[in-house]
Order: C-alpha cells, then structure tokens, then sequence
C-alpha cells in the first residue's frame, strides 16, 4: 500500500537521516507517536486546552475528547468550526510556551531507543518537527532518523497517511513496521495502514486500545515486544 508524496516531503523538509533511511528496504521498522508514548505531556497539554476551551467559552471535557492523537488544527476544527483553526492553533501554541519545560521524557524511553540505535526506527507525531526535537534533546533522546509531523500530512491521525509516509522514508513494506501508540486515534491510523500496533495505556485505558494487537502499560513492557520483532 503506497503513498502520495506530499510537496514539502519530496523537497526534503522530512527529516531523515540517510544512514538509515536511503537504502534498499531490509529487515523491521520501529515507529513511535511521540506524545504520551516517548514524551510525557499529558497533564501539560491538559492545562492548554482547558484554558484555550475556557478562553473560547466552549467545554474543556469536549474539547480534550477531540484532542488525542489529533492534529490540533484537527481538533479545533472539529469543536469551534466557526473559529479560523490556523489563528486558534497560534494561540494554543502561544499557551504551550508559557508552560517551558513542562514536557519530560519518560525515564524508560532512552533504554528502549538505546536498542534501536542501529535499526531503522522513526517517529509519526501529530505535533511539530522543531517542538518534538527541543523536548527529545531536552530529554536526552536522540534525533530520530524520520520524523513525520502535522506539516508533512494533509490528514492527521486517524487517517494513516503520517504512517504510510514514515514506511515509505524508511523503505520499509508497511507489513513490517511496528508501531508504538497510545491513542484510540493513532492505533486506528497504523491499523488501516497494515502495521502491528502495541498501544500504551499511559494516556487511555486498555478497553479503549483493545483494537491494538499488543496492549502493555509502559515502553519498559514493550521492549520485548520490540526486541522480538526486531529479531524475527
């Protein structure tokens, strides 16, 4: 199953590292959303959307359903369709900043990337490409060899595009990509594009992940997982 290139995609504006990602199409890959799986930005992006939600007069409960796994520009769509998504979405961003570092790294994702130091991995992120790259440095994690934002898609998650782009960069059929979520809406994206999907509950509850093939509580219980696919 193959994908349109995007413009920006095909003039190099999708970061990958070509040690990785140019060659012929050889053995597993390893893609991971960011948020709620390698950065945890849960109570963080709580408190902006509830505030946006509450600068808008809408319902944060409502508005924080729409969230998961979504473009925000998706999500502001979606629950203030009269509103101009781009302009709002400037805003929400002018709120994330006045959070600073608020967004750590989970304590056990450098050992599960320290395994993929030599395999072909890469992230599919419903945020932003410089964001998602301060937060992992910050974190101490390091760049990953693809990485697929909300720029390089026309339709966010649950629509598979972001995944089926990332396969593509790593040259890697969409059958052998092993994707690590934690959103209903993320697990549906890597389903429809054919990938096995192991689903964190760190942000949702195992029912809410059941469509997941794998459903573990952490990245330190999907790193057998990780290492058994990677060895098949």
């Amino acid at each position: 199953m193959g994908v349109q290139m995007p413009p920006n995609a095909m003039s190099g504006q999708v970061h990958t590292d070509s040690h990785h990602a140019n060659g012929a199409a050889q053995g597993a890959a390893v893609l991971f959303d960011v948020d709620g799986v390698l950065i945890d930005s849960y109570a963080a992006y709580r408190r902006i959307w509830t505030r946006w939600a509450l600068y808008r007069g809408l319902d944060p409960t409502i508005v924080w359903s729409h969230t998961h796994g979504r473009r925000p520009v998706d999500t502001i769509a979606v629950v203030a369709a009269s509103l101009d998504a781009e302009a709002e979405y400037r805003l929400v961003r002018d709120f994330m900043a006045e959070e600073g570092d608020a967004f750590p790294v989970y304590p056990d994702a450098a050992a599960v990337l320290h395994v993929l130091h030599a395999e072909r991995w890469g992230v599919v992120t419903s945020g932003r490409a410089q964001t998602v790259r301060q937060r992992l440095h910050a974190g101490g994690l390091p760049d990953p060899p693809v990485l697929v934002d909300s720029t390089h898609v026309t339709r966010g998650k649950p629509h598979p595009e972001g995944y089926l782009l990332a396969a593509e960069l790593l040259r890697t059929p969409t059958e052998r990509c092993l994707v690590i979520e934690d959103a209903p809406a993320g697990v549906e994206a890597a389903r429809t594009a054919a990938m096995t999907v192991i689903g964190l509950t760190t942000t949702h509850s195992a029912d809410e992940l059941a469509h997941a093939h794998h459903v573990v509580s952490s990245l330190t219980d999907a790193k057998p997982l990780i290492q058994d696919w990677l060895r098949r």
